[in-house]
Parts: C-alpha cells; structure tokens; sequence
C-alpha cells in the first residue's frame, strides 16, 4: 500500500491503470472493501489501520483488479497468530464468496493445512515439488479443525515431506 494514498485510492489504483471510469472504479471499491469488511474505512491512510486491516486493504487492491488468480506470498507472515487466525477465517470466507483460485505461500504448516484444498510441499534449494497433498477437510473450517486427527495426519504428511527435503548443513 502507498502510504500517501488513501485505503480507497490504494484500491483503486489498478482500475486507474486499467483506464475504468470513475463509476466503475466506484463500485468495484466498495464491493471489494465491503468483501473484506474496510466498508467505513475508505479515507483512512494505511498508517491509520492495524496491521491486518493493512493486510486485508491489499487483498481488496488485488481484488479488485478482478483477476482468476491470486497470489499471495506470505500475506500474513509479520502478524501475531490471534490476527492471522482471524485472517485465515476471513480468507476462506472470501474464498467461498468469491470462489476465486488462491496460490498461498506460507512456511507455516497449520497455516497451509488450513487454507488449502491442495498442498504443494517444495525442497529448498534448488526448489522443487517433493509432494502434492490433497486435503480431504471439509471446505467449511472453523478453527478447531486444527485440533482433529485429520488435520493433524496432513501436517504430519507436510512436515515429513519437509523433512525429507531439508539440510540442516546449508
């Protein structure tokens, strides 16, 4: 987010570059803004947001460019984990809403258990897919899934996938 623009110019800044009238770029703000729940925030700098309103403000950019894809690598990294666990649940609502494709990098496994349908487990270096993971959890998550023996079977799937790929030497 540019820090001299407003949440909603932040917004609206791909669907100036993409040339949209002003009535069209209106509308797609403040459905985007009102999909991740900034509605009311709209004239607030990003200084004058928490760090997870700052988050969910990019979201509702990206969002409103209207793409198939989005990609997100590691959105919600800097934040403590009751505002990531809160994100997490917001992402999966608006995955659901929107039914968008969400390509999610993460180096937290409960993370990537959480949000996924499929897990992409990668060595490092050089980067490669050591295992694909399908998850057989229901789209419909709340929290205390991370809790049950099926979600901790596919952590447990991850973190050996890890594992097998690591040296602990580099």
């Amino acid at each position: 987010l540019y820090p001299w623009r407003t949440i909603e110019r932040n917004v609206a800044l791909p669907l100036e570059i993409m040339g949209l009238s002003k009535a069209e770029q209106a509308a797609r703000i403040k459905r985007t803004l009102d999909l991740v729940n900034l509605s009311g925030f709209e004239q607030k700098y990003p200084w004058q947001l928490s760090g997870g309103m700052q988050q969910r403000a990019s979201i509702a950019r990206a969002l409103a460019f209207d793409a198939d894809l989005l990609l997100m690598d590691e959105p919600f990294g800097a934040l403590d984990e009751i505002v990531r666990d809160h994100l997490n649940e917001q992402l999966l609502e608006l995955w659901d809403r929107t039914n968008k494709t969400i390509c999610f990098v993460t180096h937290s496994i409960p993370e990537a258990v959480y949000l996924s349908t499929r897990i992409i487990v990668m060595s490092p270096r050089p980067g490669r897919v050591s295992d694909v993971i399908e998850s057989t959890l229901p789209k419909k998550r709340p929290l205390d899934i991370r809790e049950t023996p099926e979600f901790l079977a596919i952590a447990v799937r991850v973190r050996d996938g890890l594992r097998a790929g690591h040296s602990y030497e580099d």
